[in-house]
């Protein structure tokens, strides 16, 4: 099982990026000592503390052929914004 899925690369976490929290979508069923162990592995870093945060899918509402409305839900997902050890950072385009 993969703990930590994607990055979050958007501008706002590019922002923070310099203060050392960076965001990771992460597995739902994953919790904070398992992210924390997992961004340490894999970066090679320190990180200092973790906060998640679970998403609920949004509701969708599509019309088919048939003019029928479908309500349907976009999936659910758990974001995890780390913070690392002063002076630490993460270069997610180094292995571009």
């Amino acid at each position: 099982m993969s703990i930590i899925i994607k990055p979050v690369i958007t501008e706002k976490m590019t922002a923070q990026g310099d203060k050392g929290r960076y965001g990771f979508i992460v597995d739902k069923t994953a919790n904070k000592v398992q992210i924390k162990n997992a961004v340490q592995k894999l970066y090679n870093v320190t990180v200092e503390s973790v906060n998640t945060q679970n998403y609920l899918g949004k509701v969708k509402n599509s019309q088919s052929i048939n003019k029928v409305m479908a309500i349907g839900r976009v999936k659910q997902n758990k974001k995890a914004i780390v913070t690392l050890k002063e002076g630490e950072t993460i270069d997610f385009y180094a292995s571009i």
